[in-house]
């Protein structure tokens, strides 16, 4: 099919509630490690991934070539059979999980390693109300959107026992304060929460360590031990949800949460680890793994196929050290973008971690006014010039990057060149219009 063929199909057979990027949506064809090709054969410097998704690489031959022996060997068991590849994924992982946690329950995607996650901590702690930030972004089962921080994404869903706390959003401090001298309020509002509206007994708090649907927020280097020691206080579980940032992608550590020194319950993840192909993940303790009542059951989580390729996208992490990549190159990345937003005054701030950056578009630096239209222009404009980039934030104003872990400076180069040429176009027709 053609372009116009595809774009007029999805229109009249799927649900119009899945939007599409750009004016002209984009219908890919191929990918091949950082670059994707469109109908038309024209080709893409790929910084999003699919939504922090394609980890290691399109089509990456060290991940396609052991998934397409398994095809051809077994394609699906479910979890009633166990199997060789979901035994040697979960021993992997409890290898490399932080603190305590060694024992894995696989499904299909985030939302149900949330879901899970979710159900665990009230079967460990018997409790059954749960903490969650403002800004946050969980999954889109009626549980997972009801925990969500962002109104765009609550709709049609409404779950008893959710509170929501404040967000360390520093750049826009839902109090009005400055870091340090805020001695991180936003945390210690996590105790006021749950005196005044929960029973008193949670069954814990999910947070992811950077938020990324609400735009890479990353908070102050207190926080999460302060939120952490709360949640205990109050009889929790703390969830980290690493959906996106795990696997290496923040640098210098496997998971996020490592790098505020907090040792969760419970880790969940999705996304990198399968490069594309849909898997979920939920590890916890023994002893809230030993806590989970009742027979359940994943049809496709733990299937050979997903095993296969997350265990290979472990070993590739670890043989090409990509968590030391993303933290050489990521800090590059947001070196140039900080360079960015010296030329143009409408990039707020620039934050993230490793290979996951973003940078905040605002009207004026001062108010700073959320600049959405801008978002979406400058998104059109690298389009134009061969680059993907991605969008977030409860403004939809924050550009989002999260490329392959294993790019290099040269990548980045190149995406900087892209993202300069697209501000100054912008500017330009801006101001010709003023």
């Amino acid at each position: 099919m053609d372009r116009k063929e595809i774009i007029r199909k999805k229109q009249e057979f799927v649900y119009p509630a899945t939007s599409n990027y750009y004016a002209d949506p984009l219908p890919i064809e191929r990918g091949e490690m950082q670059h994707v090709w469109d109908v038309e054969g024209r080709k893409y410097l790929d910084f999003f991934g699919g939504i922090v998704t394609v980890g290691v690489g399109h089509a990456n031959p060290r991940i396609t070539a052991p998934v397409k022996a398994q095809m051809d060997k077994l394609g699906h068991t479910s979890t009633l059979y166990p199997h060789q590849t979901m035994v040697e994924l979960a021993e992997k992982i409890a290898q490399i999980t932080p603190g305590r946690i060694s024992k894995s329950f696989f499904t299909a995607s985030g939302t149900e390693a949330n879901e899970t996650a979710i159900q665990s901590a009230r079967m460990h702690t018997g409790n059954t109300e749960i903490v969650v930030l403002r800004h946050s972004y969980s999954g889109r089962s009626s549980l997972t959107r009801s925990m969500g921080g962002i109104s765009a994404w609550r709709k049609a869903n409404y779950e008893v026992g959710i509170v929501h706390t404040m967000s360390p959003y520093c750049y826009r401090c839902p109090i009005g304060l400055k870091y340090p001298s805020c001695e991180i309020a936003c945390a210690k509002d996590i105790e006021n929460v749950i005196q005044s509206s929960t029973s008193g007994a949670i069954a814990g708090m999910l947070a992811e360590p950077i938020q990324g649907v609400g735009g890479y927020i990353v908070p102050p280097k207190e926080f999460f031990k302060i939120a952490f020691k709360i949640v205990k206080e109050y009889g929790g579980d703390f969830i980290s949800d690493e959906v996106q940032t795990g696997w290496g992608r923040t640098g210098k550590k496997w998971f996020g949460i490592e790098h505020w020194e907090v040792e969760p319950d419970i880790i969940t993840g999705a996304k990198s680890l399968g490069n594309g192909y849909p898997i979920g993940l939920t590890a916890a303790t023994p002893e809230i793994a030993n806590a989970y009542e009742g027979p359940t059951i994943s049809t496709f989580g733990g299937n050979p196929i997903a095993m296969v390729t997350a265990k290979a996208v472990i070993d590739l992490i670890e043989e090409d050290d990509l968590i030391t990549n993303c933290d050489v190159v990521g800090g590059y990345l947001q070196e140039k973008l900080k360079e960015l937003q010296e030329k143009y005054p409408c990039i707020g701030e620039v934050r993230g971690m490793g290979l996951m950056q973003a940078i905040e578009l605002v009207t004026d630096p001062v108010t700073k006014e959320p600049a959405t239209a801008l978002a979406v222009e400058v998104m059109e404009a690298a389009r134009e010039r061969g680059l993907l980039i991605g969008k977030g934030g409860v403004y939809n104003n924050v550009l989002r990057m999260a490329p392959p872990m294993n790019i290099s400076k040269s990548d980045v180069d190149e995406a900087a060149a892209i993202l300069s040429e697209s501000f100054a176009a912008v500017m330009a027709a801006t101001y010709a219009t003023a």
